[in-house]
């Protein structure tokens, strides 16, 4: 018998081998009954910084003896049902032959999931990516953190496994379901921890990142798929509504079905997929500050005490402050850094990320606001990138031409109090920060609500959050401001058989494992229609 039992409340000292114990003690049973069991999910609950918990939910292959009835009071308060999995949906190749192989433009996670699933198909997918191979991504970053030009096509941004090769790893996903495992799975087989299957807030670390995308590119590889670097999109060739194939930087290709998994940065490619037609609109998008505090402040606050600290590592948070319009932290970097997230010259933009041990000294996170399409100043589909490029070219400019960042005393902002032109403020952007008023980075309705957010996290946490905090920013690139139109079913842009918009730069999602997770269920609808050619 498969149950799942729920809400397994564990002290976290507790270490996970004993976790059957625990299940059997609650369902009553002998824990020899135990077949087989898993860790379906963990979370930490931290309501109490006296007692920190685990928070479990867990399969178990029961035999022999009958659990209590379903919606019996447990101990504990766990909770139990009988279970059984989904399955993955693997469709056999479709009847109709394709002509040629699919094509994939870009290679962030979106477009290296749909190569994957392909390949894995035996459709030998041919992938074109404007930027490099991520080996040589890591050398030219390091370049630019010290001082370095920037490079337009090899960068924070741009190569190999797309911004999400140095955006911190989260894997973090809303959804749940076979896909979703899928995806995780293969970051397991390509050198991820397994608990990243389970885990509430899953995190790979941005110097374990590179790995694993060669890891998966290889793999690709090895089963007929094929990467071409450098080879930026310049057309679409298109013939009576029925893509043909691609003008490139390196030449023509012939494709009758284009997956564009573009990445929410690739504004050149917006502006010519719309000169040629391709139904777009624009959408809200999040936008905001980055924040950082003394990664140590955050520990005290979160555990309370100092075991905590040292057997949980550095602590995280996820806030919401609701307000006339809601401020909500977004990309948590526990023991991080702030880095740059830059596309083109002349413009400048943060991120954060963390390494695996997350062991800096500051804390950072975005502050975000929503802006709806209405709000862009115009009804054009790319009003919202030219909003971005609007204030991150003020940001340039107040960064001295140099790509500095614009940094504010948290509470001075509130107060709208400028800062000294000399003050120097701690921070972990390696490039170098100046001291700059930050209303000027961003839309008034958004710094607006901005303050009063702020106000109210920092009351939630009884003065521990602004306490010490200094802002940089802007944040802008946290979502994409245009959404590229496709069929629910089919995936492919009405007017444009053949092209298949995925990931966050089509608008279809919003994080490595939800682009990873369209860009699969893409490639698995070409996978329905079509045998391999």
């Amino acid at each position: 018998m498969l149950l799942r039992v729920g809400h397994v409340r564990v002290p976290v000292e507790l270490p996970e081998l004993e976790l059957p114990g625990e299940v059997a003690a609650r369902l009553g049973v002998p824990v020899d009954q135990f077949r087989s069991w898993k860790i379906l999910r963990k979370s930490l609950d931290a309501r109490s910084r006296n007692e920190l918990k685990f928070v479990y939910s867990i399969a178990v292959d029961l035999a022999g003896e009958t659990p209590p009835e379903p919606g019996s009071e447990l101990l504990g308060g766990a909770s139990f049902e009988a279970w059984q999995p989904k399955p993955f949906d693997d469709p056999s190749p479709g009847a109709v032959s394709l002509d040629g192989r699919p094509v994939i433009v870009g290679s962030g996670p979106a477009g290296l999931f749909a190569a994957l699933y392909l390949a894995r198909k035996g459709y030998s997918p041919l992938i074109i990516e404007r930027g490099h191979p991520v080996k040589e991504r890591v050398p030219a970053i390091r370049r630019f953190d010290h001082g370095g030009e920037f490079e337009p096509q090899n960068n924070y941004l741009f190569g190999e496994g797309g911004a999400g090769t140095f955006s911190d790893g989260k894997l973090t996903c809303r959804m749940t379901g076979p896909d979703v495992d899928w995806v995780l799975e293969r970051f397991v087989d390509c050198g991820g921890k397994a608990s990243l299957i389970y885990e509430h807030r899953p995190h790979l670390g941005s110097n374990r990142l590179p790995m694993i995308v060669r890891n998966l590119r290889r793999e690709v590889e090895a089963l007929g798929g094929e990467y071409r670097f450098e080879c930026c999109l310049e057309k679409l060739d298109v013939h009576d509504g029925v893509v043909r194939g691609l003008h490139t930087s390196g030449g023509f290709i012939p494709a009758g079905r284009v997956i564009l998994g573009i990445g929410h940065s690739a504004r050149d490619t917006y502006e010519i997929l719309h000169s040629q037609g391709v139904p777009m609109q624009p959408r809200a998008f999040q936008l905001g500050l980055r924040i950082e505090q003394p990664q140590d402040q955050i520990n005290r606050h979160k555990y309370g005490r100092a075991e905590y600290e040292q057997l949980l590592g550095a602590a995280d948070y996820t806030l919401t402050a609701k307000s006339n319009r809601d401020v909500y932290s977004f990309c948590m970097c526990a023991g991080g850094v702030v880095i740059p997230s830059i596309s083109e010259p002349g413009q400048f933009c943060t991120n954060g990320m963390s390494n695996s041990k997350h062991d800096t000294a500051f804390a950072n996170s975005g502050l975000m606001v929503t802006l709806e399409p209405h709000e862009f100043g115009s009804d054009h589909p790319l009003a919202g990138v030219a909003l971005q490029r609007k204030f991150e070219a003020a940001a340039f400019e107040l960064g001295k031409g140099n790509y500095l960042a614009p940094i504010q005393r948290a509470k001075d902002f509130l107060e709208r109090r400028r800062p000294h032109s000399g003050e120097s403020l701690a921070s972990s952007y390696p490039r170098g920060t100046v001291p700059a008023a930050l209303d000027e980075v961003l839309p008034s309705v958004v710094s607006s609500a901005l303050r009063k957010g702020m106000v109210i996290m920092d009351k939630n946490w009884r003065g521990d959050f602004l306490k010490n905090a200094t802002l940089v920013g802007p944040e802008m690139r946290g979502s994409s401001p245009v959404r590229i139109e496709r069929d629910r079913e089919t995936f492919e842009t009405p007017g444009f058989c053949g092209l298949y918009p995925i990931g966050e730069g089509a608008g279809y999602a919003g994080g490595i494992i939800s682009a990873a997770v369209d860009g699969l269920r893409a490639a698995r609808e070409i996978v329905r229609r079509f045998s391999p050619d």
